[in-house]
């Protein structure tokens, strides 16, 4: 997986979530488009609701808790046949904002900018507690405060979002953001970029820090969330629609359990787990994905009561942040954007 379309795809899911990109229409009941249907289990003698999931991009340990459920028998536990399916052209925010699936990982500020344009995304599970993402760059170009970034060249995709949180950890420092050069990386991967065209760049260290690792080339990575607590956002979420929540409140609760179960049991158990996605998506690199694992496991539930567990003040938070830079037209109701209702108690 490059770096560059994972946080690229996670920008851009903030502009693509909109009322026309979702048909315009009233989203369909679970089940009157074929997403959440049920047939006979091979033994015949219960019911399983066929359920799909669809993720932001391509599957990583972000994920390992939803491959996990499926493997280890939770979802059908619970009555359910879950498909774990990539994204359409429109993206997962799209698919699950239509009803086109009931449940998707989306990002806590595409969630927040769908609700400024009245699409109905609810987030209802934090994956990760904490942001896991920063700016990374090699050790050499000797980048160890945001001051540092005065002169450099960063590789990004163009997004207003970048510069706003690089704006941001710099002024705390009184450091200017006009003074950094940005470059378009395109595809480029980070580690060919940085050898070639870059000196930093945003990444999540669970996947490119966990690789840099393991390639034996170090680097030095400033964590967003260390210089605001308005950037410590949730990133990624499950997500569903209001319509599914209306509809069919017991079929969020069940794929809420079952997935819970999953994430525990990668938190209990992460070579395990790794194995289980590995088994499932075997073009994956075995030592990334054992290693990513074993970093990350930690910190799904963290310092949280329960895995999953989401607070209004970090919701608030970043809402607040997000509309200071002008990258929300109106203020959000936040409430309306989360919910922990669906999380076992």
């Amino acid at each position: 997986m490059k770096w560059r379309k994972m946080m690229g795809l996670m920008l851009l899911c903030i502009t693509l979530v909109t009322v026309a990109a979702c048909g315009g229409k009233e989203a369909a009941p679970a089940g009157e488009n074929g997403s959440s249907t049920e047939k006979a289990s091979e033994g015949g003698n219960a019911a399983l609701k066929d359920v799909k999931v669809v993720l932001d991009w391509t599957p990583n340990t972000n994920h390992t808790g939803l491959y996990a459920a499926v493997d280890q028998g939770f979802y059908k536990a619970e009555g359910l046949n879950v498909e774990i399916v990539q994204p359409g052209a429109g993206g997962a925010d799209t698919m699950v904002a239509s009803n086109e699936v009931p449940f998707g990982v989306s990002y806590q500020e595409s969630v927040t900018q769908a609700r400024t344009q009245n699409v109905p995304l609810v987030s209802i599970a934090a994956v990760i507690q904490h942001n896991t993402s920063g700016f990374a760059a090699p050790v050499d170009r000797n980048i160890k405060s945001p001051k540092d970034f005065e002169g450099k060249s960063y590789g990004g995709w163009g997004s207003p979002v970048e510069e706003a949180v690089m704006q941001s950890i710099m002024e705390g420092e009184g450091a200017d953001v006009s003074k950094v050069k940005n470059i378009n990386m395109g595809d480029a991967d980070f580690f060919t970029a940085v050898k070639r065209d870059i000196d930093f760049a945003w990444i999540f260290y669970a996947w490119t820090g966990i690789e840099a690792q393991l390639r034996n080339e170090p680097i030095d990575m400033l964590y967003v969330k260390d210089y605001s607590e308005a950037l410590d956002y949730y990133t990624p979420v499950l997500v569903t629609n209001e319509t599914t929540i209306q509809n069919d409140p017991e079929l969020v609760k069940a794929f809420m359990k079952a997935t819970s179960e999953g994430y525990q049991y990668a938190i209990d158990h992460p070579e395990e787990a790794a194995n289980i996605l590995l088994k499932a998506v075997p073009d994956l690199d075995k030592d990334l994905v054992l290693a990513s694992q074993k970093w990350l496991s930690p910190k799904y539930q963290d310092d949280a009561a329960r895995w999953g567990e989401q607070k209004k003040e970090v919701w608030q938070n970043y809402a607040d942040w997000m509309f200071s830079k002008k990258l929300l037209d109106q203020q959000v109701d936040v409430s309306k954007a989360y919910t922990n209702e669906f999380l076992p108690q």
